[in-house]
């Protein structure tokens, strides 16, 4: 059986040397002997500025980095105009950068002849340009041209956008019927690819076959009341703004 030990006390542990009574030496550091060793104090002043300093640099490696909005410009039609106010109001950020695209026509025939005249479109993209600058002046602005066959301006809005690596793309769209657009439909659904494609439906085209989010917008009345967007999975969607 277990022999109950003695009451233990660290009191009575006691070394072979014995202890000095003087008072142990002051830890605090001096001037003369502490810091000659090459360590340096710092007040809660410097260590304020390296808290600055290390958020600045946070916040420097943390820029939001920005996307591509392109806005088909369609000669400078009322439709892209509509497309590129509400672009600007709803869907461009301080960092995006705004590409205008126009689409020049080219002859069926594929030599160039009939061409129209760049230089029209180059006014047309600088009058939106200058609306851009007015509304959103933070935001850059790219002017771009595309060549399109005939009137086939679909295809050729949908593959500037995928080589521009655009995020979204916005096209102004023009009113239809119901009867348009259920024969829109039944056309989207059994031609895979760009042929046949009519100006009227250029819209429902990059919709339906732009690699990015592509929206067509239009809006609702001359009078205002908001905006109708059109995606993928939606049809005129009411947007009041």
């Amino acid at each position: 059986m277990a022999r109950p030990l003695s009451s233990f006390c660290l009191h009575r542990i006691r070394s072979g040397v014995t202890a000095s009574t003087a008072a142990p030496p002051s830890i605090c550091a001096n001037k003369e002997t502490s810091f000659d060793d090459g360590i340096e104090s710092k007040s809660p002043k410097d260590d304020k500025q390296e808290d600055e300093e290390a958020n600045k640099k946070a916040g420097a490696e943390a820029v939001v980095v920005g996307r591509k909005v392109m806005v088909a410009a369609d000669g400078g039609s009322e439709e892209a105009r509509t497309a590129l106010q509400w672009a600007l109001s709803h869907a461009v950020r301080p960092c995006d950068t705004v590409v205008l695209l126009d689409v020049i026509r080219v002859g069926s025939g594929g030599n160039g002849k009939n061409r129209r005249d760049p230089r029209g479109s180059s006014q047309h993209l600088e009058a939106m340009r200058s609306i851009c600058q007015a509304k959103r002046p933070e935001v850059r602005v790219e002017l771009s041209l595309a060549e399109g066959g005939g009137k086939d301006r679909g295809p050729a809005i949908v593959e500037a956008a995928r080589k521009q690596g655009v995020s979204l793309l916005v096209v102004g769209q023009k009113k239809r019927s119901s009867v348009t657009w259920r024969l829109l439909s039944m056309w989207i659904a059994g031609v895979k690819g760009g042929a046949g494609c009519t100006s009227a439906s250029a819209a429902d085209y990059c919709v339906q076959h732009a690699a990015c989010m592509a929206l067509a917008v239009r809006r609702k009345s001359r009078r205002g009341g908001g905006y109708l967007i059109t995606t993928r999975r939606q049809r005129d969607f009411w947007l009041l703004a």
